[in-house]
């Protein structure tokens, strides 16, 4: 007897006028290929702040903070992934954070929330990758030509042109790649960097090692929350229905092996980078390691070929993680300017995609050029942004859609998570905000060096 038709899992009716899903979040990827993307939005040079994380928190709260946030992301994670098939099971198929927050909540004004939150998570993290490449270049530049004339402006202007070039890769699919060096680089700079820091902690010229907390009670408390908003950051995505989005059908269990594959590398690389570099240089940490490494008036602490080539394993992956957090607002951009009935290389496409991509990311590099505290600014997106979207909304969501029991475990754990991060979120954004304000006298627009 002939099987009756089997529903699409994945209807595109509702899709074919939209260009941003077509063009930009076109569903081909397999498992592997979500791992490579979640990596690259989560595993990159921000690891190497957790020394400086570790300095506001000590040992013992910062290693217990880091697992706590993992364990927590990682449990976001999978409950998204699970509203995500449960509302596709349904028949509504949301590739779009926002448009899965409105769906679920009822409500007109979380899309907008959404949408606001994640502009402000992706421009920041595109900026910030911006700016953190062009200070790669301007160390090895430092190194090469002391006495140089060249500016910090003018090295990020280069990574912007850089990145004009990689933007015009036209959906996020394309990126898998790229995305699969950068998870082989995080690997390659952490490990180098674990070695320096052993090899400076057991060489002569060791720095005097001191693990004591800020002496004021209120600057300690503003440090942790700080330290604690960097982590969120950190660990922070925002973009996961994006990422599963890239799937190819049908989707079910494909996100959760790809979330092993990342935290897998997390594992790996978050501990080895706390821990060596905090133990080497204690409450001197700085909020880059590598210039711990090598400060600015002393001998480097390590030998030159193995920081160099940290140095570019991190620059060439600061181009994969700012392509990864602009596929947002391409995305948006593509579903305004596109015209879906000729191809996503007509003439008709190519133009405007070249022309919006190209001022996004003159944008992003100017912003980078203009404002270069890439520490402070990452305290603050994790406490207004990444807290949000993946430590509070993905349990509501997930309590909204498969309703658990009120009495049952699992609710009473993500009602937990929600309330403790809701706090924290708010602790964070203050301690982070008091902090950018009391390091408001070393900012200077286009300066050559980078606030901590």
């Amino acid at each position: 007897m002939a099987q009756p038709p089997q529903p699409n899992p994945f209807p595109e009716s509702s899709r074919d006028a939209d260009a941003g899903a077509v063009f930009v979040l076109e569903s081909k990827g397999e498992w592997w290929h979500a791992g490579f993307h979640l990596t690259t939005a989560i595993v990159g040079p921000t690891i190497l702040t957790l020394p400086y994380v570790f300095r506001g928190l000590g040992w013992g709260l910062g290693s217990m903070c880091l697992t706590v946030m993992g364990l927590v992301t990682f449990y976001s994670y999978y409950l998204m992934s699970r509203v995500l098939e449960h509302c596709e099971k349904a028949g509504r198929r949301h590739i779009r954070f926002r448009e899965l927050a409105a769906d679920v909540l009822g409500s007109g004004w979380m899309f907008y929330f959404v949408i606001f939150i994640q502009t402000a998570i992706n421009t920041g993290v595109g900026i910030g990758a911006i700016l953190l490449a062009g200070e790669c270049l301007q160390i090895m530049y430092s190194d090469l030509s002391p006495n140089g004339s060249l500016k910090l402006y003018e090295f990020i202007a280069m990574v912007t042109v850089v990145m004009i070039v990689l933007s015009q890769l036209p959906s996020f699919h394309s990126l898998r790649h790229i995305n699969f060096a950068s998870l082989l680089l995080s690997l390659g700079y952490t490990f180098l960097v674990v070695g320096a820091c052993i090899n400076a902690g057991f060489s002569q010229n060791a720095p005097p090692r001191d693990y004591t907390l800020e002496s004021s009670k209120s600057s300690k408390v503003f440090s942790a929350f700080t330290s604690i908003s960097i982590i969120a950051a950190i660990f922070g995505n925002g973009i996961l229905p994006e990422i599963q989005a890239t799937l190819a059908p049908p989707a079910t269990g494909k996100m959760v092996k790809g979330l092993i594959m990342c935290y897998s590398v997390i594992f790996v690389t978050f501990y080895s980078a706390a821990v060596s570099g905090y133990w080497v240089f204690g409450n001197k940490s700085n909020s880059n390691i590598l210039k711990s490494l090598m400060p600015d008036n002393e001998p480097s602490l390590a030998p030159t070929l193995v920081l160099g080539l940290a140095v570019v394993f991190v620059l060439l992956q600061l181009l994969a993680i700012g392509l990864v957090y602009s596929q947002v607002a391409f995305e948006i951009m593509e579903k305004k300017t596109a015209d879906i009935n000729q191809g996503m290389f007509s003439k008709r496409n190519l133009i405007p995609r070249l022309i919006f991509r190209t001022m996004y990311m003159i944008f992003c590099g100017v912003m980078a050029a203009m404002l270069p505290f890439f520490g402070d600014i990452n305290g603050v997106v994790g406490a207004i942004g990444f807290i949000p979207l993946d430590f509070i909304l993905p349990m509501l969501l997930y309590n909204m859609t498969h309703k658990p029991s009120k009495s049952s475990l699992t609710y009473l754990i993500n009602i937990t998570i929600m309330v403790v991060f809701t706090c924290v979120g708010l602790m964070g954004a203050f301690s982070s905000i008091r902090k950018l304000i009391l390091d408001a006298n070393k900012f200077k627009l286009f300066s050559s060096n980078v606030v901590d």
